[in-house]
């Protein structure tokens, strides 16, 4: 398409061509020209439509739309072109109207197809992998990009954001996608193919269709989600409608495989025992083609939603005609485990089972009669045949399962019912005991209730039972709450006896066994004929219930005893002072002073704690025994058990305070102090070594005396022996420091810290050795040392270099640390150092003296030479 140009001289200017009659005529016929042109172009254009069904002729026709127009408009915005409308508008501005209306349409237009061609060419990539892409699984991959492209296009386009563009480009997204599809699932190849890859075909060809539908909704969201104002609400029955229809004979399709397959592999080699058909394997396969073969040559397509009666039409005769042959599969590999319906027993659950088998077929062949046509073919001779195979098995199946039961049933039941109510783990009765061991269990046979409910269903299936099942039915009401109330009594009986450790059952021994004798009548003597089966349960309930109050009323003071005895093993029997006044500690004595005194006040606290206990204790004998003496024989075991848990207590209070105590001395926190000091020749600690150990190990045996003031009871009892006079001026109390001072736990502990507190005490021992440089200073005989030099008259530099040293020795000292922290110790230097200062300085002093005397003898020497 080429505009032509008119032939005059254009080269003046435009007001000047304006005026040239010539001019402006040949102007006009040429601008009529391009207006015929360009409206006969517009026009052809709209008349135009894209050139096939799929997504990609619209994309063709919007490009070649583009071009077109394209061509026309470059040529419209030519610098001559553009000179000619200007003098035409200088000239005969009312001649132009017309010709900038068709401008104007053309350049609308332009910009429409321009935006169109300019989004959908986003597309172009996705749909050639839909039309050409090999294999579906690449449909499935390419789906949700599409999708994603398009919906961008909805949000940027000027002109793809309506319904009435976007909706028909989707349509034919939808055909492209359906005759992809339609290509794959081909039935003249499909049922040519093994049936494992036919079945993955229409698999990855329904999953395909279903995805389109689905991405499709996923981004309606998406797309409301964006914040665009306009969402997809399209018509969504012109989207899917065939696409769905195409989804269901995909379905079809698969089940027709799975069908023929199950034919195949599991059907055909049982069948042949089963009906007794000589024919063999190939018969049958042949049988399994005839059934298959007519979807093989269909008339119509199916996937033609015109043609879904005709589909329903075959897809109905096909289950018709494999219906048999599936059930006779069924029932010939559940024959001897057949699935039941929800709460039926075995037997009767599969005469049921073999019935509604035999009823499905029963249907098929009612609908055969109805059609004599059908029957009357040799096709229908052979399933009739089949049919009455199959049911004279179901029959024989049926009649060989009731008979069994039957016969069971009337042996079995009465052996059942004389069984005892309950079974117990020992196994005579010379072995009961009140031990834990011992555990009570209902003896009600399952298979009773088996047999209740076989009764109930073999009437239903109207079949006659034994007169023994049908009253045992009868009663079953009654036996079910009998065994519920036996089950919930058993319950409460073995959690009861769970509650209770061996010394209350020690305790309880007579209660326990007076519960036993009750119990034994069911374990003995009562069975499930019996008539004294709700009194057996009512005594033993009432029993138990007594039993039960009582062992909760004795929990309840075991709670409080053991409570105490938490308290009393919780103490701490070492509280140590705190620092008064900043850095200063307490003393050794001081500090293990504290420690005592704290420790008297603690152990007021555990004695009366501890003398509360017995009365508990009488208070547990008044509820058991009836007496409040605090010795009664029947709690013998029980005030021992009290006992040996006090022990207990009183061991683990023990060693777990000397194990904090030994933490406290290995810990880097010091809580006393003592003082290094110079004891003339020897540098000593204050109070010294074996002083320091005396006392950590007097308290260290403080705290294990702690024990002498729990008192210990009587034999038997649960009162305190008193004191015995052994000699005239001695009394022995006995308590339980004899045993707890002996304990291998207590004896390590404090093993364990008398070594510690050694090591320490030498790691102080290591720190003083280091002062022994400066021992000259007192171990010297300072007045043979000051007269030796009297006698040498040395020089005064000696005496500077003597000077000299004391003076370094007392600047030296004062810049050690007077501190020394060593785990729980803090050692004081402080007066060893002024010690050290204090020789270093006499020993100054003296020699001062020392070199002032001899200084002046030499002066008055010196004066008595001048003079002479």
């Amino acid at each position: 398409l080429k505009l032509e140009m008119p032939a005059v001289n254009l080269d003046r200017e435009v007001p000047i061509l304006a005026t040239v009659p010539i001019v402006v005529q040949s102007l006009k016929s040429c601008a009529l020209n391009w207006q015929k042109l360009i409206s006969g172009v517009l026009e052809e254009q709209l008349k135009k439509v894209p050139q096939g069904n799929g997504p990609l002729a619209e994309i063709n026709f919007w490009q070649e739309n583009n071009a077109t127009l394209s061509a026309l408009t470059e040529q419209i915005k030519l610098p001559e072109v553009q000179k000619v409308l200007e003098i035409l508008q200088e000239a005969a501005p009312e001649f132009t109207g017309d010709l900038q209306i068709v401008l104007s349409d053309l350049k609308k237009r332009h910009m429409e197809a321009q935006d169109n061609a300019k989004f959908l060419s986003t597309l172009v990539r996705h749909l050639k992998n839909l039309s050409t892409g090999t294999g579906v699984d690449v449909i499935s991959n390419v789906i949700p990009s599409l999708l994603n492209a398009l919906r961008l296009v909805w949000i940027m386009s000027r002109h793809y954001n309506k319904d009435a563009r976007m909706v028909p480009f989707l349509e034919r997204v939808s055909w492209e996608i359906s005759e992809r599809v339609r290509r794959v699932v081909d039935l003249q190849t499909l049922f040519k193919q093994d049936i494992a890859a036919a079945k993955k075909k229409i698999t990855e060809a329904k999953n395909t269709l279903e995805q389109w539908k689905k991405c499709y909704f996923t981004t309606c969201i998406q797309v409301e989600e964006s914040g665009s104002e306009r969402y997809w609400k399209f018509d969504v029955k012109r989207l899917f409608e065939k696409t769905d229809y195409m989804v269901s004979i995909c379905q079809d399709l698969y089940d027709i495989f799975q069908v023929t397959e199950e034919l195949h592999n599991l059907f055909i080699p049982e069948l042949i025992t089963v009906t007794e058909n000589p024919k063999g394997v190939d018969e049958l396969q042949r049988e399994v083609n005839i059934v298959i073969s007519p979807l093989e040559d269909l008339t119509f397509d199916p996937f033609n939603v015109e043609s879904a009666r005709d589909w329903a039409f075959v897809m109905e005769e096909f289950r018709e005609d494999v219906l048999i042959k599936i059930v006779e599969q069924i029932f010939v590999q559940n024959l001897k485990d057949p699935p039941l319906y929800k709460n039926h027993p075995p037997v009767a659950g599969a005469i049921s089972w073999s019935r509604s088998l035999s009823h499905r077929i029963k249907h098929t062949i009612t609908r055969f009669q109805e059609e004599e046509e059908l029957l009357a073919s040799e096709r229908g001779q052979e399933v009739k045949q089949i049919y009455l195979q199959v049911t004279k098995k179901m029959d024989e199946y049926e009649d060989q399962k009731y008979r069994q039961w039957r016969e069971r049933t009337e042996h079995v039941l009465p052996l059942l019912l004389k069984d005892t109510l309950l079974t117990v783990s020992s196994a005579t009765e010379e072995t009961f005991t009140t031990k834990k061991s011992i555990w009570f269990a209902l003896n009600f046979s399952p298979e009773i209730k088996e047999i209740i409910i076989e009764t109930k269903y073999m009437e239903q299936l109207g079949l006659p039972v034994p007169e023994i099942a049908r009253y045992v039915a009868l009663q079953e009401d009654k036996y079910l709450r009998y065994t519920n109330k036996l089950k919930g009594m058993l319950d409460r009986y073995h959690k009861l006896i769970e509650m209770m450790n061996e010394a209350e059952i020690k305790l309880l021994d007579h209660y326990v066994r007076e519960l036993w004798r009750i119990l034994k009548s069911g374990h003995k003597r009562l069975t499930w004929k019996s008539v004294g089966i709700g009194e057996f349960i009512v005594q033993c309930t009432q029993t138990i219930g007594r039993l039960e109050l009582l062992v909760h009323q004795i929990h309840h003071i075991s709670e409080d005893i053991s409570s105490k005895l938490r308290s009393i093993e919780s103490t701490n029997l070492f509280k140590f002072p705190h620092s008064k006044n900043g850095d200063r500690l307490p003393g050794a004595k001081e500090f293990f002073d504290y420690v005592k005194c704290e420790q008297a006040k603690d152990v007021e606290q555990l004695v009366r704690k501890y003398s509360a206990i017995p009365q508990l204790l009488i208070e547990v004998e008044r509820r058991v025994a009836n007496t409040n003496s605090g010795k009664s024989p029947k709690l013998a075991s029980y005030y021992a058990y009290w006992e040996h848990r006090i022990y207990h207590v009183l061991t683990q209070l023990i060693v777990k305070n000397l194990q904090v105590f030994n933490a406290t001395v290995l810990a880097n926190v010091p809580l006393l102090q003592i003082e290094a000091v110079l004891s003339v020749p020897e540098i000593t600690l204050q109070p010294n070594a074996s002083e320091i150990e005396k006392i950590t190990m007097q308290s260290i045996q403080d705290c294990v005396e702690v024990t002498k003031h729990f008192v210990r009871w009587m034999h038997g009892t649960c009162i305190e022996c008193p004191p015995q006079h052994v000699k005239v001026d001695e009394v022995v109390t006995f308590s339980f420091y004899t045993d707890v001072s002996q304990s291998p736990l207590v004896i390590e502990q404090t093993v364990l810290i008398a070594q510690n507190v050694h090591k320490l005490l030498g790691s102080l021992r290591e720190c003083l050795n280091q002062w022994k440089k400066y021992d000259l200073l007192w171990k010297s005989d300072k007045g043979a040392v000051l007269d030796r030099l009297a006698a040498e008259k040395p020089a005064c530099v000696i005496f500077d270099e003597h000077l000299q040293f004391y003076m370094k020795v007392a600047q030296e000292v004062t810049q050690r640390p007077l501190v020394k922290d060593e785990q729980f110790i803090r050692l004081q230097l402080a007066p060893l150092a002024s010690a050290v200062k204090e020789n270093a300085k006499s020993w100054t002093m003296s020699l001062g003296k020392l070199l002032n005397e001899l200084a002046r003898q030499e002066l008055f020497s010196l004066q008595d030479e001048i003079q002479v």
